[in-house]
């Protein structure tokens, strides 16, 4: 986090009522009893070739982590931080509301301003979701994307 800028956990801990309780778990062992999930996985920031990667798919430990939420039974939301579409897999599937938020900066509140309501969730895709890591890497025209170009809200 940069000077001056809000960590997610930070943004949820300032905007939720004085009752209600966050526990932060880094592990899926620690998931048990809760009302609510908000999984954060993603990419670390970036920049040119530094990010360069031939494999898109989000790494195995996102993907139990997710799926570790769903086994609780409670309500899972999933925040994507990425600079680029990344290959979903189960994480989609395993989660009752996921959200793109790309690489937003250091500004958390961003991210639960549009969460609890504050403000409309926006934005259109500007290029389809690969639905595999194979269609990013050969290009294949055939394969039908995730998400179509031009995808999400206005």
């Amino acid at each position: 986090m940069t000077p001056g800028g809000t960590t997610v956990l930070a943004a949820l801990r300032q905007t939720v009522s004085p009752g209600t309780q966050i526990t932060f778990a880094t592990g899926p062992g620690d998931l048990k009893g809760a009302d609510a999930v908000i999984v954060v996985i993603g990419e670390e920031p970036y920049a040119e070739q530094k990010g360069d990667r031939a494999d898109l798919n989000l790494p195995a430990g996102d993907l139990a982590l997710v799926a570790a939420a769903k086994a609780t039974g409670a309500p899972v939301v999933t925040l994507l931080f990425s600079g680029r579409p990344l290959i979903l897999n189960s994480a989609l599937a395993d989660s009752d509301a996921f959200i793109a938020a790309w690489l937003p900066g250091t500004e958390g509140l961003g991210v639960t301003d549009v969460l609890f309501g504050d403000f409309k969730f926006t934005g259109r895709l500007p290029r389809a979701w690969p639905r595999s890591n194979a269609h990013v890497v050969t290009g294949d025209a055939a394969e039908v994307p995730l998400f179509p170009y031009g995808f999400g809200l206005e």
